[in-house]
């Protein structure tokens, strides 16, 4: 069975302390600790120790999981008129009902004559819009 290990930041937000005094705490001896590399790792059981209750051990239902990507797209030789075309083409197909839980934001540096997309959401919804951002952007074939 494997021992569980904590980094000192864990053990800091469970207790609810800062990281320097977790640290401190090793230091000193007050709380058992092992160093691997240049970091600490609590033990389950030393940090029960150290706390007098037990360590609830988190149960992951990984059905409730929550898959979600962050994209941005950069794309250059782009004049106003056609920055202005491909951010009205992305926020209107954030209106569709399949986009519920996607996210962009369009950026236009005049100056560089670059458009930079922030896309965030679900992974079916993402790649969709990636994919319409593509056919968009993309000079036809001449």
């Amino acid at each position: 069975m494997a021992q569980e290990l904590y980094s000192v930041e864990q053990v800091a937000n469970r207790l609810g302390l800062h990281v320097r005094t977790i640290r401190n705490y090793v230091r000193d001896g007050r709380l058992k600790a092992v160093r691997i590399g240049k970091q600490y790792r609590i033990s389950r059981e030393d940090l029960e120790e150290f706390t007098g209750t037990p360590t609830a051990v988190v149960d992951v239902d990984s059905s409730a999981r929550h898959i979600e990507a962050s994209s941005i797209v950069h794309i250059d030789a782009v004049d106003r008129a056609n920055a202005d075309r491909l951010s009205t083409h992305i926020h209107g197909a954030l209106n569709q009902p399949e986009a519920v839980h996607l996210k962009a934001e369009t950026i236009y540096d005049e100056e560089r004559a670059v458009l930079k997309v922030i896309v965030l959401g679900n992974l079916p919804a993402t790649a969709d819009l990636l994919r319409l951002i593509n056919l968009l952007a993309t000079p036809p074939a001449t």
